[in-house]
């Protein structure tokens, strides 16, 4: 069992930063693949940006690629979103996942853990 819980989120103007965390407890945090997902209001949960156990590869959503960065620290048991140029569209609730298996896939459905998310706001 692994137990995922976000920080970070919050109010930004559009072309801001923000930077979520997330932290993990339970099992050993290096043999989960860790990915970050967002559901905006009235819209299906999307993927954002996935990485390896390693941190080795990394994964990213089109709408996202040049802009969002994801990182782990297997020290801190903690993996990171880092958001920059941010924009309206970016609006909704960012969710951690970890995921047993070795690859960083894209899809919400191989993912076996959950936090409860973080909510961000980019203003216009």
């Amino acid at each position: 069992q692994v137990q995922l819980v976000e920080s970070g989120g919050g109010l930004v103007q559009a072309g801001g930063s923000l930077r979520l965390s997330c932290a993990a407890s339970g099992r050993t945090f290096s043999d989960y693949a860790m990915g970050w997902f967002r559901q905006a209001p009235g819209k299906e949960r999307e993927f954002v940006a996935a990485i390896t156990w390693s941190g080795y590869s990394t994964y990213y959503a089109d709408s996202v690629k040049g802009r969002f960065t994801i990182s782990r620290d297997n020290t801190k048991n903690t993996v990171y979103l880092q958001m920059n140029n941010l924009k309206p569209e970016d609006t909704a609730v960012y969710y951690c996942a970890a995921d047993e298996g070795s690859l960083a896939r894209t899809t919400a459905r191989f993912y076996d853990y959950w936090g409860k998310g973080t909510l961000v706001t980019v203003s216009s």
